[in-house]
């Protein structure tokens, strides 16, 4: 296989939580340009109206599947609308994330269980259901996680991300080390400080929004966009050697 051909998505199914804006809908999309079709979650269809635009129009189908992944009980609904729309599912894109912002002093346990629940718990356990299906069935198969430069520092007023952040490497990392005789590849994604929903807060915030940027090699914030790349790497054939790692696409922040 030519190298470029090793990167297609041709024929394969990939799930997306959180496409219907930000990072999740470039990935999205960035899956579909590769060839590609796509299952969005997100928590209502109407939010995925612009996600499912933009994939058919490249002529790949995308199935949009409304649910909040608060929601652990209904988990399982993803796969069942996957395998029947579908019939198949080779890449799930675990990328839907929440953030609440208090000082640690200050932090609710209701804050605290909701973030986890979200970022961390439904991770494994969508993690778990999809590699399940995989082995059953004898497929190879790519987890993308998406990890953040919090899964490496501290932050400031992000208690339970900054913790379900950190608790997503080790997730990847020990996915990775039990999947690999089973060709599973398990891997994440950590962008570095974006332009999202998740960071208006801290753009508006001058002061910070000007230490962040001066700390930034490249320059400037990352776009959605920045991922699209890696992201059809880590779910395509060219990285089947690839296990266990974190990569980031940070514009440097962490070598700074």
């Amino acid at each position: 296989m030519k190298v470029l051909e090793s990167f297609s998505l041709k024929d394969k199914v990939a799930i997306v939580t959180g496409a219907s804006r930000g990072l999740g809908q470039a990935m999205a999309i960035a899956l579909a340009e590769a060839g590609a079709d796509v299952l969005g979650v997100s928590r209502t269809i109407e939010q995925q109206r612009e996600t499912r635009q933009i994939i058919e129009s490249l002529g790949r189908r995308y199935v949009a599947v409304a649910l909040d992944l608060r929601q652990l009980d209904k988990l399982s609904t993803i796969f069942d609308i996957a395998l029947k729309e579908f019939g198949t599912m080779d890449i799930l894109v675990n990328n839907a994330g929440i953030i609440k912002r208090a000082p640690v002093t200050e932090y609710s346990v209701e804050d605290w269980d909701e973030v986890m629940d979200v970022n961390l718990k439904s991770v494994f356990l969508l993690s778990q259901m999809f590699s399940k299906y995989l082995i059953e069935h004898g497929k190879k198969g790519k987890i993308i996680n998406v990890a953040s430069m919090l899964s490496f520092q501290g932050g400031i007023y992000t208690t339970a991300y900054t913790v379900s952040k950190h608790g997503i490497l080790g997730l990847t990392r020990v996915f990775a080390n039990e999947l690999a005789k089973y060709n599973i590849n398990v891997n994440a994604i950590a962008p570095g400080y974006m332009v999202t929903d998740n960071t208006e807060a801290l753009r508006k915030d001058e002061k910070r929004y000007t230490e962040i940027l001066s700390r930034i090699p490249m320059g400037r914030w990352g776009l959605p966009e920045d991922l699209k790349g890696v992201v059809v790497f880590l779910a395509s054939e060219a990285s089947n050697y690839v296990t266990g790692a974190v990569i980031p696409v940070d514009g440097g922040w962490l070598s700074r």
